[in-house]
C-alpha cells in the first residue's frame, strides 16, 4: 500500500513538474514553447505558414516532433527547407492540418478527415490512436485557435 501510494505520488509530482502548455497561446506559440517542435517551427517559417497558423482557426494540427523529422532519410529536411522546394514543403505541412477543432474524443476507428492540403488522413484506434499510421503520443493540447495532437512520424500526402 505504501509503495503504491509512493509511486502514485511520484507520478503526480513528475506530471506537475512537466512544463505546461499555455492555453493562452496560439498553435504556433504553443508548439514553440514546448521545445520539441523546433524543426516544425523552422519548416512553418520556410513555408510561409506561421501567420496562417497564428490566425483565427480553429485548426487541428498533427504535430511531428523533432525526433519524427530526424527519422526521415538523411538530407530530407534540409532539402525541403530550400526555397526551390517550398511548394513540396507546403504540401507536406498542410497535410498535417485539419480545419476545425477535432479533440481525441471525436476520433473514431476508420475516420477520415480532409486536410488543408485537400487530401484525406485516416484515423485508426486499434493499438492506440494513430493518424495514417503515425502514433498520437500526446493529444488535446489546447491553443487559443485550435488543438495540437503530437505524432511520432511525419506523414506524407499521397502523390
Amino acid at each position: 500500500m505504501i509503495r503504491r501510494t509512493f509511486i502514485a505520488m511520484t507520478a503526480a509530482a513528475s506530471f506537475l513538474a512537466m512544463p505546461a502548455f499555455a492555453q493562452d497561446k496560439d498553435i504556433v506559440d504553443t508548439a514553440v514553447g514546448a521545445g520539441t517542435f523546433n524543426t516544425l517551427a523552422a519548416a512553418l517559417t520556410a513555408a510561409g505558414l506561421v501567420e496562417t497558423l497564428k490566425g483565427e482557426g480553429p485548426f487541428t494540427v498533427f504535430a511531428p516532433t523533432d525526433e519524427a523529422f530526424a527519422a526521415l532519410p538523411a538530407g530530407t529536411v534540409e532539402d525541403l527547407l530550400k526555397p526551390e522546394n517550398k511548394d513540396q514543403l507546403v504540401a507536406i505541412l498542410t497535410y498535417h492540418v485539419v480545419p476545425g477543432k477535432v479533440m481525441s474524443t471525436d476520433l473514431t476507428e476508420g475516420m477520415t478527415a480532409t486536410t488543408v492540403n485537400g487530401a484525406d488522413v485516416t484515423i485508426t484506434l486499434d493499438g492506440g490512436a494513430k493518424v495514417n499510421g503515425a502514433n498520437i503520443t500526446a493529444a488535446d493540447i489546447a491553443a487559443t485557435n485550435g488543438v495540437i495532437h503530437v505524432i511520432d512520424a511525419v506523414i506524407l500526402p499521397p502523390q
